[in-house]
């Protein structure tokens, strides 16, 4: 059955003005907290931080180094061996030595069977001076054989001193080439582990134009970090300071420690080469501006070794820490008429937004502390009071 055409006219009419006075009905609706950008008041655990990179490095190491020239005959450890104060690490061939040591040696059977000579030469020379002198006395000689006999014997006296002395020094030389062959063998000054093996066996090594390093030996418990600080926040970090630090390695787990100590000046890193002249490893300059990175040093136990020499650290050393405290996002609040206070506006259910001076705490960055001027389950503007719907 066919509808009258000016029925149908009605209908569509109808249906036209239906999104109409839909709209005209949102117009005269309150727009509500959901048409707006907002972050809520909650409570959660803060600390107020300064962050930095480090690198972990034993706390105590020894670089063991050739203190004799010759070849390397025989390296008893490699990198990572355990090893106890006085095992034998190194042997270099000991041939030069020895045959200083001889060498040495002979000179002073050579010197001392001097001295015997000379002592002759005394005993003789005194002879004839006492001879000479019971001449004189009963008149029967000139006084010139006298002084000739006089200084005979103080001459040959003098050569006794002379060769006493040069003994002694041979003897001293004898000292250093034994030393010098002891060098020859070179054992573990402390305990530890063999981190660093810098040299092969059947290398030559002079030791004379500077000494070679040979091997390191190090204790990896307990660890140190040595953080670098950016010049900007060196000045809230403070010896006793809690810290703590994560590595790539670690997952979520945390080393907790305490701030050692702080370098006055950014010192060299332990795996460079110093230059000398005492300046800052850590500044670098790009144009015209000018990074500078102060060293702080944490200590940590590595009972598991699960901590290795190189390992890069992000540290975070604690200023303060509050825990289930009212916290408000920091991109929330505006700035107040104090430091300790900020402005936040606060949009209502329905969508009315109420200007609060707010009193602060600590921050993380993110977040910070209410103290007073906002509730839990707040909801905060961010951005301008426009309505998320445009």
């Amino acid at each position: 059955m066919n509808r009258p055409r000016h029925t149908r006219r009605a209908l569509l009419a109808a249906l036209c003005l239906i999104p109409v006075a839909a709209f005209a009905a949102w117009q005269l609706i309150p727009p509500g907290r959901d048409k707006f950008a907002t972050l809520q008041v909650h409570r959660g655990d803060i600390e107020s931080s300064v962050t930095a990179l480090g690198t972990l490095q034993p706390r105590r190491y020894v670089d063991v180094g050739a203190q004799a020239s010759g070849q390397i005959r025989r390296i008893h450890v490699e990198a990572g061996a355990q090893v106890k104060e006085g095992d034998l690490l190194v042997e270099i061939d000991p041939a030069t030595q020895q045959a200083k040591l001889d060498a040495t040696r002979y000179s002073i059977a050579n010197l001392q069977a001097q001295l015997q000579e000379q002592h002759a030469q005394n005993r003789l020379a005194q002879q004839k001076f006492q001879r000479q002198q019971r001449l004189a006395a009963g008149g029967a000689t000139r006084d010139e054989d006298v002084q000739t006999a006089q200084a005979e014997l103080d001459a040959t006296q003098a050569r006794i001193n002379m060769f006493k002395a040069q003994i002694s020094q041979a003897q001293a030389t004898l000292r250093v080439d034994q030393a010098e062959l002891g060098y020859t063998r070179i054992y573990a000054p402390i305990s530890g582990t063999v981190v660093a093996v810098d040299a092969r066996e059947g290398q030559t090594l002079n030791s004379q134009q500077q000494t070679p390093l040979i091997l390191r030996i190090a204790n990896l418990s307990p660890m140190t970090v040595w953080a670098e600080v950016s010049e900007a926040d060196i000045g809230h970090v403070k010896p006793g300071m809690q810290a703590y630090f994560t590595t790539l390695s670690g997952g979520n787990r945390r080393w907790t420690s305490t701030v050692r100590q702080i370098l006055p000046v950014p010192p060299k890193p332990l795996n460079e080469t110093s230059q000398g002249g005492g300046s800052p490893s850590s500044s670098s300059k790009s144009g015209s501006g000018r990074v500078v990175l102060y060293t702080v040093l944490l200590d940590v136990d590595n009972a598991d070794n699960a901590l290795m020499a190189e390992m890069t650290a992000q540290v975070f050393f604690v200023a303060s820490r509050v825990t289930n405290a009212l916290t408000a996002p920091v991109a929330a609040l505006q700035g107040g008429t104090r430091p300790d206070m900020q402005l936040a506006r606060v949009v209502a259910k329905d969508g009315s937004i109420e200007d609060r001076e707010v009193r602060v705490g600590i921050s993380d960055r993110l977040r910070i502390q209410i103290l007073d001027g906002l509730n839990e389950g707040d909801h905060l503007l961010i951005g301008p009071a426009q309505s998320s719907g445009g």
